[in-house]
């Protein structure tokens, strides 16, 4: 293989090859030389970047379809446990019922879904040999399966009428649980190399969190007559904006890795997303008592949430595809930690 110079010279006879050749004709080397300052000056652009053979840099996540709707599913049962409690706290025990009911629901649909994925029953299980504070994957595994219990026991108590003390106790742990269980999963797919996702830690907790908030508000409005129901439209509402501000700000603050947010598959869920929720939330506000249209903004929040977790998850697979998305970002963190030449 030769070795040309910056302009495509190549050594040969009289002139020297490799390091000898080039600064016998005042090269620095094949890519850079120094300027007159003492500094250096690149000579050869840099080139688009490939993978070897055109395989992926990265390996495409192989997580089956049951894991985004995990990502739902787990969301919606936090946050409703939330809500519950907030209900319960504000007096409106019709509301925090079901609400409580719709997160058993969700949190006993979750480790179902799971399971699909991981192929086996004991392959769950064994996540729970230990508690590894470290792990995203220990600690939501843990956090799902305190919160089911919590909420099992909540709602245990309040159908049927017996221990109410401990089952408001069961409803303040289901809370305190709830929360991290609707935001944990965005930390485990940041904590993971796929660039769509890791290069988003920072608003993907914020974008999990709203959307959980505006799924479980949605559908509280659903299932709640008018006169129960104006709290969870409000917080509906106030989920579905923050939600689709936090996706623009994905989308501008990445750069070139934020392109996989408006292409392809990821592109039409995430456009979809942001068109029910922001339809959604407006038929909401101004539902006032009028319960149909109350549910066909509910269910156009609840489907904007559900295209919002799987557009992220496409995403994350787009950007595995494509080794710009894993090489650009290096090069950009290695020159900013080497500074000006």
């Amino acid at each position: 293989m030769s070795s040309p110079g910056a302009n495509g010279r190549r050594g040969g006879a009289g002139t020297g090859t490799g390091s000898a050749g080039t600064r016998e004709r005042g090269w620095a080397g094949p890519d850079e030389r120094r300027g007159r300052g003492g500094g250096e000056m690149r000579m050869v652009p840099d080139a688009r970047p490939r993978s070897y053979y055109g395989h992926p840099v990265l390996k495409t996540p192989v997580w089956k379809p049951e894991v985004p709707a995990y990502l739902f599913t787990g969301g919606l049962a936090g946050a409703s446990a939330v809500v519950a409690a907030a209900a319960r706290l504000s007096g409106d025990d019709l509301l925090a019922r079901r609400s409580l009911l719709i997160s058993l629901g969700a949190v006993s649909v979750s480790p179902v879904l799971l399971i699909r994925d991981l192929g086996r029953p004991a392959r769950f299980l064994n996540m729970f040999r230990v508690l590894k504070i470290t792990s995203p994957m220990s600690v939501g595994s843990w956090l799902l399966l305190g919160a089911g219990a919590a909420v099992g026991s909540a709602a245990s108590s309040d159908l049927l009428g017996v221990l109410r003390p401990a089952g408001r106790a069961a409803e303040m742990v289901a809370a305190a649980l709830g929360a991290p269980l609707a935001t944990y999963s965005a930390v485990l797919i940041s904590d993971t190399a796929v660039p769509a996702w890791r290069e988003a830690r920072l608003e993907l907790p914020t974008i999990f969190a709203a959307s959980s908030v505006s799924s479980a508000g949605a559908l509280a409005a659903i299932v709640c007559p008018p006169d129960h129901a104006d709290p969870a439209r409000r917080l509906a509402i106030a989920g579905a904006i923050v939600e689709l501000v936090g996706a623009r700000m994905v989308e501008r603050r990445l750069g070139r890795v934020g392109e996989v947010y408006r292409q392809g598959r990821a592109g039409r869920l995430l456009e979809a997303a942001e068109l029910l929720a922001g339809s959604g939330a407006s038929m909401l506000a101004v539902a006032g008592r009028r319960r149909g249209v109350a549910v066909v903004g509910g269910l156009a929040v609840l489907a904007g949430a559900v295209c919002e977790r799987w557009g992220i998850f496409r995403a994350g697979v787009q950007s595995t595809q494509d080794p710009r998305h894993t090489v650009a970002p290096q090069r950009e963190r290695l020159s900013r930690s080497a500074g000006p030449a």
